[in-house]
């Protein structure tokens, strides 16, 4: 099992470059799932970029200390492969390691620790902090613990994998969540090196939710 977690400056640059493809529902037409959205979504761009995601106050930030090693609050077996996932705290990011290549037939859902806030709605705006992992090959595709900033989107702007994660649960819980290629990028998403057919896993932290 091998532990994948962005440290190097490189692995950085990489990340924030990730950011503006990472989350925004893909806008396929005769391949999309009934569960996405239609060609109107909003472009991963227009989701995630500083002009629309707002950043978080002083008050809300992602920790970016590395998690001390220690049993994973959750392991998921797929259809091949593994995955192991330790949920954030307040003082270190998650930690997501993979056996892989890592593929799911269907997206599985599990909150690592709950929180004590209201109830997150479907077409609520959120801030939360993530690390996206690509089950194919381990790699960390985008993470905003890195970048010790949370980011603020609609719910409805995300791909289908990411409204199930976070839609119904409680504003301040950690939350995993194992998608389908289906439920993320059916076609793919090169610029973040997520090709079709890839399982993805994420570790949420949800730090506030609106409407």
């Amino acid at each position: 099992m091998n532990s994948f977690r962005v440290t190097s400056s490189a692995a950085l640059v990489a990340c924030a470059a990730s950011l503006t493809l990472a989350l925004a529902a893909c806008g396929s037409d005769s391949e999309a799932t009934s569960a996405q959205s239609s060609t109107s979504t909003p472009s991963v761009a227009d989701v995630l970029t500083p002009s629309i995601a707002e950043t978080a106050t002083e008050e809300r930030t992602c920790p970016t200390a590395l998690p001390s090693s220690g049993a994973p609050e959750w392991t998921v077996s797929g259809s091949t492969g593994s995955a192991a996932v330790t949920g954030s705290t307040d003082s270190t990011a998650p930690l997501v390691e993979v056996d892989g290549p890592f593929t799911v037939a269907e997206t599985q859902v599990h909150t690592l620790k709950a929180g004590d806030g209201p109830v997150v709605a479907p077409t609520a705006n959120v801030s939360v902090c993530y690390m996206g992992v690509n089950g194919r090959d381990g790699s960390v595709f985008d993470n905003s613990y890195e970048r010790g900033e949370p980011v603020d989107f609609p719910l409805t702007g995300v791909v289908p994998g990411f409204q199930k994660a976070i839609s119904g649960q409680k504003v301040g819980s950690t939350v995993a969540v194992a998608m389908t290629s289906a439920d993320g990028y059916p076609q793919g998403q090169p610029a973040a090196g997520i090709q079709p057919g890839d399982s993805l896993i994420f570790a949420i932290k949800i730090l506030d939710a609106k409407g």
